[in-house]
C-alpha cells in the first residue's frame, strides 16, 4: 500500500447506522461501472479488502471494513427505465426507495416490498434481501426482481434472473454484497389505487395473544406489524399493539390523483407545524434508561387499548423509522445495536418467553420490539421460516457492551435450539458457529463455491463477511 494510491484524504470513519461500531476505511464514491473495476485492480495491487455500501442503514458491520476500501454506491443513482402501463422499472443500485415511490406512485404504483426507512438503496435491499410488514404474503424483496445485471470482481458482467444463472440469482439476493456488485435492477412493482391504505390498531394484553393476533391477521390483511413491550413481566410480558393494513381498491378513494401526488405523501418536518422534528431526538434521550423506557411504554399501552381505525398514508405507515430524524441519537455515545431472530411458529412462544425473561434478568430490556409474521423463501442465504421475526433494539453503553455481547450470545443459542434463523443485515454478535448451524454446512459449502466462481481473489470481504464466513 503506498500512500499515492490511498492518500490520506480517501481515509474515514464510518459507523454502522446505530453508531455502535465503527471502523477507519478507505473510501471511494463511483459513478459508473469503470469506476468500480479501477477500485478492484486497486484492491488486487494492494492486497486490500473491498465492502460496498449503499445508505449505511444496517445495524450492524455489513457495510464496514476495518482499514480496508469502502465502495459508496449511492452515486449510482439513475432511474435507467420505467414503464407505467406495465409497472417494470430499472434502476443502478444507489436509487433508494425514496426515490423509487416519488417516481411510480403518481402513475398508480407502489414497491411491493420497502423497509422501515426509505433511504434504503436497491442494492443494499437485494444484498440484504430485505422483508417488509408483508412478508406473510409477498415474500422478501428478491421475489419481485426480474433480472439484474451484476459486476463480478474479475471484470466480468452478468445478468441473472430465476431462470437465467438461477444459482447466482438466488445467491447475490441476500448475498450480503461479497459475490459482485449489482449494477443494474429489474422489478416489478404492485399496482394500486389509492396513496391512502386502511389501518387498524388494537391491543394484545400477552405474548400468546400477540403471537395469535399476528397469525390469525396476515391472511386476512395485506400488512401486520406489532409493537411489543419487552419491558414488563409477568402475565403481561409480550403485551403490546397490533397493526394492520389493507389497500383500498378502485373507487374507493374519491381523489386517488391527489393521495398518490409526492407532495401528499411526504412526512412534515415539523410536529403540529411548529416544533421541528430534526431535534426531538435530544428530549427523547433522557427517557432512554430502563425506568424512563417503562413509563413511555406502560404509557403507550394503555393509549393503545382504545382500539381504532383510521386512513393513512403509504410513507407514514411504512416508513416509522423516519417519522423522527435521527432517533438512534436518542440512544446516547454507546449507540444501539438490534437483534431479529425468526422463528419458526411451533417454536416461538417458548423462545420468545426465555429471550425476554432473560434480558430482563440481566437488567438489560429492549427498549423496543417490533413483531412480524413470515413465510420461507428459495433465496441461498435465507433468514425467513414459517413463524415470525422479533426485533429487539438495546442500549450499547460503555459499561454494558461486553455483558451486552455475552447476552446476545446465549440469546443465539436459544434461537438455534428453537430452529430459528437470523438476518445479516441485524445482528452484531453471529459467530462463524451460530451461521453454520442454522444455514448447514451445504448451504455455506455452496455459498463458497460461489464465490470463489465471482470473486475468485477474495477481493469483496467485509467485517460482517470476515465474522461469519471468514476462514
Amino acid at each position: 500500500m503506498t500512500t499515492a494510491r490511498f492518500p490520506y484524504e480517501r481515509l474515514i470513519y464510518l459507523e454502522n447506522f446505530g453508531h455502535s461500531l465503527h471502523a477507519a476505511s478507505y473510501l471511494y464514491q463511483p459513478t459508473n461501472v469503470e469506476e468500480i473495476n479501477a477500485v478492484f485492480k486497486i484492491a488486487k495491487q494492494s492486497g486490500l479488502k473491498v465492502t460496498l455500501r449503499g445508505a449505511g442503514r444496517s445495524y450492524n458491520d455489513a457495510a464496514l471494513n476495518s482499514a480496508g476500501i469502502v465502495v459508496n454506491l449511492t452515486g449510482m443513482n439513475k432511474i435507467l427505465e420505467w414503464n407505467s402501463s406495465t409497472g417494470v422499472i430499472t434502476a443502478e443500485p444507489g436509487v433508494t426507495l425514496e426515490q423509487l415511490w416519488k417516481v411510480v406512485l403518481p402513475d398508480g404504483w407502489w414497491p411491493p416490498v420497502v423497509s422501515g426507512t426509505m433511504t434504503t438503496t436497491l442494492g443494499g435491499c437485494l444484498g440484504m434481501n430485505i422483508h417488509g410488514k408483508n412478508n406473510f404474503r409477498m415474500g422478501p424483496i428478491g421475489e419481485h426482481v426480474q433480472e439484474f445485471t451484476a459486476l463480478l470482481p474479475t471484470g466480468a458482467e452478468v445478468t441473472c434472473s430465476p431462470t437465467k444463472n438461477g444459482d447466482l440469482f438466488y445467491a447475490m439476493i441476500s448475498g450480503m454484497g461479497m459475490l459482485g456488485v449489482f449494477i443494474s435492477i429489474t422489478l416489478k412493482m404492485k399496482k394500486m389505487y389509492s396513496g391512502l391504505l386502511q389501518v387498524h390498531a388494537y391491543p394484545v394484553p400477552d405474548l400468546k395473544s400477540h403471537l395469535d393476533a399476528l397469525l390469525d391477521d396476515a391472511p386476512k390483511n395485506d400488512y401486520t406489524v406489532g409493537w411489543l413491550d419487552a419491558t414488563v413481566g409477568g402475565k403481561s410480558m409480550g403485551r403490546g399493539q397490533i397493526h394492520t393494513a389493507q389497500y383500498l381498491h378502485a373507487g374507493e378513494d374519491s381523489e386517488p390523483s391527489k393521495t398518490m401526488q409526492v407532495n401528499y405523501q411526504t412526512l412534515p418536518a415539523k410536529m403540529f407545524g411548529i416544533f421541528p422534528k430534526s431535534i426531538i431526538h435530544i428530549f427523547m434521550a433522557p427517557f432512554f434508561i430502563n425506568p424512563g423506557v417503562w413509563l413511555v411504554n406502560t404509557a403507550k399501552y394503555v393509549a393503545s387499548l382504545r382500539e381504532g381505525t383510521q386512513l393513512q398514508s403509504h410513507a407514514a405507515f411504512h416508513f416509522l423509522l423516519d417519522y423522527v430524524p435521527n432517533w438512534e441519537r436518542a440512544y446516547g455515545k454507546g449507540g444501539l445495536i438490534q437483534y431479529q431472530s425468526f422463528i419458526p411458529k411451533e417454536t416461538v412462544l417458548d423462545a420468545w418467553m426465555e429471550l425476554l425473561l432473560l434480558s430482563q434478568k440481566r437488567g438489560m430490556p429492549s427498549y423496543l420490539g417490533v413483531t412480524k409474521r413470515h413465510r420461507p423463501d428459495k433465496f441461498l442465504l435465507s433468514h425467513a421460516v414459517d413463524g415470525f421475526s422479533l426485533a429487539l433494539d438495546f442500549k450499547v453503553t460503555n459499561a454494558n457492551r461486553a455483558r451486552m455481547f455475552g447476552m446476545l450470545q446465549e440469546f443465539d443459542k436459544i434461537v438455534v435450539e428453537a430452529g430459528g434463523r437470523f438476518y445479516f443485515a441485524k445482528n452484531s454478535e453471529t459467530s462463524q458457529q451460530t451461521a453454520l448451524s442454522f444455514l448447514g454446512l451445504e448451504t455455506v459449502a455452496r455459498f463458497k463455491s460461489l464465490k470463489q466462481r465471482t470473486d475468485p481473489n477474495h477481493l469483496l470481504e467485509s467485517d460482517l463477511y470476515q465474522r461469519v464466513f471468514g476462514e
